[in-house]
């Protein structure tokens, strides 16, 4: 049995899907379902159990399990509970890695990219103690990813006990099925589909710094199938541990996002760019871009997918039909 923490949220139930299709019915979920239709993503799933997290303490006792894939946290950049989110995202993470460690399981476990803050110190995912202290997150969902990153790499600086197999993912800006529960959190694509298909008007902020044009912001969009796929293989591969960035290692912009959506649809752009609100215009970020050398070396070869492809997919496999779940 395998369990993946998070498995009703967006990466983690498309990553139940792929053991399914893998095979693997013997998938325990553990999460918060809620009232907002997020147990829609996991319909067309098979499931050995469906965990409420505060449970999950009583259920590990005494159990053995293939793998533990830790995804289950607050994701909200917004968030500002600081200790419900250091209960959710790091003490659980803690209690987790530590059962891991005790129960010899292969533990994979999601970081963010918001670790990197602004990106001034780069986004080079080094895992020593000494690069990780230089790294200043600008938001608590953030820092709490970081805060776990840190005691992983200071366990293994020390030489102290670690599952048989670790690895923090640090993902990028990842869109695709499964993400509508997410509210205002949802790729941009996601929320703006509609508006694309409608013909109406969408809008894309203004740049405020010189040089860089309207909607010319950019991230390193990654589709969900990718990063998946990335699980997928390490679980396959259990000689691999450490911190990975998981990105596709090429920026995009915002206007290239949405401009892909309206080719899909064989659609003329309509985009008009706004001014940027003055509360964020000092924080916001103009530039992602993952470095992906690591997790190369380390063996991984399955490549990413082109954005114009992955929003081809997206567009005409989910977004533009009735039933948008995988």
């Amino acid at each position: 049995m395998l369990l993946v923490t998070g498995g009703a949220g967006f990466i983690g139930s498309n990553v139940v899907a792929a053991l399914n299709d893998a095979g693997r019915g013997d998938v325990a979920v553990s999460d918060v379902l809620g009232h907002d239709g997020k147990w829609l993503n996991l319909a067309k799933r098979q499931l050995a159990d469906v965990v409420p997290p505060a449970e999950l303490g009583d259920w590990l006792k005494g159990r053995q399990l293939d793998a533990v894939i830790h995804l289950g946290a607050i994701s909200e950049t917004t968030a500002t509970n600081g200790d419900l989110v250091i209960e959710t995202n790091f003490r659980l993470s803690m209690r987790l890695l530590d059962w891991c460690t005790a129960n010899a399981t292969p533990f994979i476990y999601a970081s963010s990219a918001a670790t990197y803050g602004d990106g001034g110190q780069g986004f080079g995912d080094d895992p020593s103690v000494e690069a990780l202290k230089k790294l200043r997150p600008m938001n608590l969902y953030g820092w709490s990813k970081h805060l776990f990153d840190q005691a992983v790499a200071a366990r293994a600086a020390r030489g102290e006990g670690l599952p048989p197999q670790w690895a923090g993912l640090k993902f990028f800006n990842v869109f695709g099925p499964n993400e509508y529960h997410k509210g205002t959190m949802m790729s941009v694509l996601a929320r703006r589909f509609d508006d694309i298909r409608e013909g109406r008007v969408v809008q894309l902020f203004k740049s405020h710094r010189h040089g860089i044009a309207d909607g010319d912001q950019r991230r390193d969009f990654i589709y969900v199938d990718d990063v998946v796929r990335v699980m997928m293989w390490l679980l396959a591969t259990p000689e691999v541990s450490g911190l990975f960035n998981v990105g596709t290692g090429t920026a995009r912009s915002f206007k290239d996002l949405i401009v892909s959506a309206y080719d899909a649809l064989g659609l003329r752009p309509n985009i008009e760019y706004v001014d940027m609100p003055e509360q964020i215009r000092g924080s916001y970020q103009y530039f992602t871009q993952s470095e992906v050398d690591r997790l190369r070396r380390a063996g991984y070869n399955g490549g990413f997918t082109a954005l114009e492809d992955a929003v081809d997919a997206y567009v005409k496999g989910f977004l533009n039909r009735a039933d948008r779940y995988r």
